[in-house]
């Protein structure tokens, strides 16, 4: 069985000359996502806040918040590694809320 290509090979003749392997460059490893409850937040400012002193966390790549304006409201935080608790807290209470929970 042969097959016709513009690229001059065919099944027909085996011929690897030339030929070169280029090794693949390791893939990044799968995102961590943490989930934080944090309560104190009332409004989309909150949010905004609370989103944006997360994402000054270095690896952060994403912050998605759910927000439970009477209650205790929820961000899922996509990063390349797993953080670290301090400068989650910190982050938290930098935007003037509490952390009340992180859930690896």
């Amino acid at each position: 069985m042969s097959h016709n290509c513009n690229c001059g090979c065919s099944s027909e003749k085996n011929s690897n000359q030339g030929l070169q392997i280029i090794p693949r460059e390791q893939s990044s490893p799968l995102a961590t996502r943490t989930e934080l409850k944090i309560s104190g937040m009332t409004c989309g400012h909150c949010v905004a806040s609370v989103t944006e002193e997360l994402k000054e966390i270095v690896g952060v790549q994403d912050v998605e918040v759910i927000l439970d304006a009477k209650g205790v409201s929820t961000a899922t935080v996509t990063s390349a590694s797993s953080l670290d608790e301090a400068s989650i807290r910190s982050a938290i209470d930098e935007a003037g809320y509490t952390l009340e929970a992180i859930n690896s």
